[in-house]
């Protein structure tokens, strides 16, 4: 995927990208998680470095970072902290070190770092602002910790990375600054994850109940393949599936609309209300997807017997896999945040952050 440059999609040709559209984008990662869940989740980071270059000013910093992306490099990233963090505050610091700008701290849910040429980092900057900045994943004062031990999406190397005055390229930039419609951007990532994890639930079923010959003295055909209410089990399965991706598409298309607001020419309060709608459609689409493809993930055994329990077969890992993802960002907020906007008119949320509460104390 590197040799071919898949990272580079979003870049335009003329830059020496494939000019790949958002709805191009998402049905190419969920193509690649029914191959592999893990892949498309390691380059979410990359892909949101790369969106937030793509649209950026054309200053001397995106000819940097467009020539790196269709070089065929590799972006993780590093937002999320565990431990005493407070919801909103970041202890990991970006501060002056020598002439230029050094990284200190920790963070865990560092997806995809470990297979990174660079590491786009968030933390508090000197006047205590939230701000980014980029390190080279294998530069000194860096440590990247393969220690994610959840029980789905194994591979994808979402521990800890631990900075030490780590060098910084370039100059830190406020996040403020950066693509708006992010996290609606991040959450379809997820959500064509989620998609491709469906597709792959359906092939695997079809072609289990279709080798099977075992049955049972109450089933309802001589075979698995010939027994209705397997068939009805199956095709639900791949009905699952084949929402999930129409509602991934439909998702695709908002937040295709809010990257042609910023590059247009477009009043800065009509781009904010197309960033408002992506943002609800994105809460909408989670809610619902991650049902079907939970769903998937489990009656698909319904087709089959208790062999299909089997370890080796490792036909769970579809509902682990899928139910980590579905952690991200719960969904039980997201139905209240939509609720909120269609009643009261309340934006969402533009940020996702995660730690203690500054009126708690203890816990984790």
């Amino acid at each position: 995927m590197r040799d071919a440059k898949f990272g580079a999609l979003r870049v335009p040709e003329a830059e020496g990208g494939f000019g790949a559209s958002l709805p191009d984008l998402f049905a190419l990662l969920a193509e690649l998680a029914e191959a592999d869940s893990n892949l498309p989740q390691a380059l979410r980071n990359h892909f949101g470095f790369a969106e937030d270059t793509v649209g950026s000013p054309k200053d001397e910093r995106r000819a940097r970072w467009i020539q790196r992306l269709t070089a065929g490099d590799l972006f993780g990233g590093a937002w999320s902290e565990t431990g005493p963090a407070k919801v909103g505050v970041f202890e990991t610091r970006i501060h002056r070190s020598g002439a230029g700008w050094g990284v200190t701290g920790r963070k865990f849910y560092t997806t995809g770092s470990l297979f990174a040429d660079w590491i786009d980092v968030v933390g508090t900057g000197p006047d205590g602002e939230e701000t980014s900045a980029i390190v080279a994943a294998k530069g000194p004062g860096l440590e990247i910790v393969d220690d994610w031990d959840g029980f789905g999406q194994r591979l994808t190397a979402s521990g800890s990375t631990v900075f030490d005055d780590a060098d910084v390229l370039g100059d830190p930039l406020p996040t403020a600054s950066r693509f708006s419609y992010g996290p609606a951007f991040f959450q379809a990532v997820h959500l064509a994850t989620l998609t491709g994890i469906a597709r792959a639930a359906a092939t695997e079923v079809t072609s289990a109940v279709r080798d099977r010959n075992r049955t049972y003295s109450h089933a309802a055909g001589a075979r698995p393949r010939s027994d209705p209410q397997v068939l009805q089990v199956v095709g639900r399965v791949h009905g699952l599936a084949y929402a999930a991706g129409a509602i991934t598409l439909r998702a695709a298309e908002a937040v295709q609309r809010a990257y042609d607001a910023r590059i247009g020419a477009v009043r800065e309060e009509e781009a904010h209300a197309i960033n408002v709608r992506a943002e609800i459609e994105l809460a909408q689409a989670q809610s619902v997807l991650t049902g079907l493809v939970l769903d998937a993930g489990t009656i698909l055994f319904d087709a089959l017997g208790a062999s299909a329990t089997r370890s080796g077969l490792a036909l769970d890992r579809h509902w682990r896999n899928a139910r980590t993802i579905a952690s991200h960002n719960p969904r039980i907020y997201k139905d209240r945040i939509v609720g909120d906007f269609a009643v009261n008119g309340t934006e969402p949320p533009f940020q996702w952050k995660i730690g203690r509460s500054p009126a708690l104390s203890g816990g984790t």
